[in-house]
């Protein structure tokens, strides 16, 4: 009995609260990625998810030693089987045939023929400073899909679970556990640069945010409009169409060390059928430009390299221009390399310091620093991806009711980083 009072005490109701949850960095053959640590199931068990930013659903894989109390099927002929499915994933019947089985009565979710499933889910609440108690979600709705080993390609720990997705979409993780209505959804993310120490998602808190030595970073954020349009991006040898609901700045120009490069503008507007412009991107490592601005971005950040006297090295694959690390001097901001800065359309400046421009490759007989931007060929579906590495130390705040991202620019800049949130757990109430 004491158990379970304890137990009682250490869960509460989410109607009220702001949550908390670690983001841990991981490498997979040298490919970085980042999970979400939450708590799932009855009994409750610490989960750990792919961090997806673009994904409309979370997606568990149920294969894996699923075992839960509270774990049970979407009605295929349910109003919320209807709702997840909307106007992209429609299906004519309740049964679809897995193999030599054939599942009956579930709900849907097409194309990637997933199963809707509803479970408990529980988050930390927060003050902004620290994790309380847990706050429980007991009808969170997911799909059972192994689509986070596809996109991992086989680099997960076994440890993944499935994927978090946080994407414009009423389904997904931030949306669910909102205490508004999914379009006026706040969320925030802070991902470590370090694999041994977590950085933080925050959900429904819009202010403060404080990272040791006690700085509140919602006092240095910048603002632009964020929007959403969904994509279906083709994965796999099979190109098997997965749709996604990705968010989108307005970026119009690419500075380097204060002076434009040229691109084609078109590129950078979202077209009517859906292609060109800029994706924040989790799942991919570094960023991703269209061919033409990659081969403009390389020969400015070359020519002003050799204004500061660097000289380039051998490259590593997949990176296009490398240098030697004992001819770069290190700041608190890294390697002393050209600046970076992406315009937005409203004139606010995102800059890209070296911390976040430059990836340190260590091998044998090799350590030197490349630039950390790939060559995303011709015609990709979005023009430029802002990948995880150049997200890392900065602060992004999402606030879909307001249709803007705050962000920080690097967090060392202010004299802290992402895994400074102290998650040293208090009772908040």
């Amino acid at each position: 009995m004491a158990l379970f009072i304890f137990l009682l005490l250490l869960l509460i109701s989410p109607s009220f609260s702001a949550f908390v949850a670690p983001i841990t960095k991981h490498h997979g053959h040298s490919t970085p990625f980042y999970t979400l640590k939450l708590h799932l199931k009855t009994p409750l068990q610490p989960t750990d998810l792919l961090l997806h930013v673009g994904a409309t659903f979370t997606a568990v894989d149920c294969t894996r030693n699923y075992t839960s109390t509270t774990f049970h099927p979407v009605p295929c002929n349910s109003s919320l089987c209807r709702s997840l499915q909307s106007n992209r994933a429609n299906t004519t019947n309740c049964d679809i045939t897995t193999g030599k089985t054939v599942v009956r009565g579930v709900c849907i979710i097409l194309p990637n023929r997933s199963f809707a499933h509803v479970d408990t889910l529980a988050l930390p609440i927060t003050n902004g400073q620290n994790p309380g108690q847990l706050g429980v979600f007991r009808d969170f709705v997911f799909t059972c899909s192994d689509e986070s080993s596809r996109l991992l390609q086989g680099h997960a720990k076994k440890e993944v679970a499935g994927l978090a997705g946080f994407g414009f979409s009423k389904f997904s993780l931030p949306a669910q556990v909102s205490t508004a209505d999914a379009a006026s959804t706040v969320f925030a993310l802070c991902i470590s640069g370090s694999p041994s120490a977590p950085g933080v998602a925050f959900f429904n808190q819009i202010k403060p945010y404080y990272f040791l030595p006690g700085i509140d970073v919602s006092d240095h954020l910048n603002y632009t409009p964020i929007f959403s349009h969904s994509v279906a991006p083709r994965t796999g040898k099979t190109n098997n169409k997965r749709y996604e609901d990705p968010y989108f700045i307005g970026v119009k120009s690419i500075n380097i060390n204060g002076k434009p490069i040229a691109i084609n503008q078109k590129l950078l507007t979202v077209d009517k059928k859906g292609n060109g412009g800029t994706k924040i991107s989790t799942t991919d490592p570094y960023t991703v430009l269209e061919r033409s601005i990659f081969t403009a971005f390389i020969e400015a950040f070359t020519k002003e390299s050799a204004i500061m006297k660097l000289k380039s090295t051998k490259p590593v694959k997949p990176f296009k221009l490398c240098y030697d690390a004992d001819d770069l001097s290190e700041t608190h901001v890294g390697p002393n390399v050209p600046t970076i800065e992406l315009v937005m359309r409203n004139d606010v400046i995102w800059s890209v310091l070296g911390k976040n421009s430059m990836v340190r490759i260590v091998e044998e007989g090799v350590d030197i620093w490349c630039l950390a931007v790939v060559d995303g060929g011709v015609r990709p579906t979005s023009s430029m991806v802002i990948g995880g590495h150049q997200l890392e130390d900065n602060f992004l705040q999402f606030d879909l009711g307001a249709k803007r991202l705050g962000f920080s620019s690097s967090l060392l800049h202010h004299k802290t980083m992402c895994a400074n949130f102290n998650f040293t757990t208090i009772k908040l109430f």
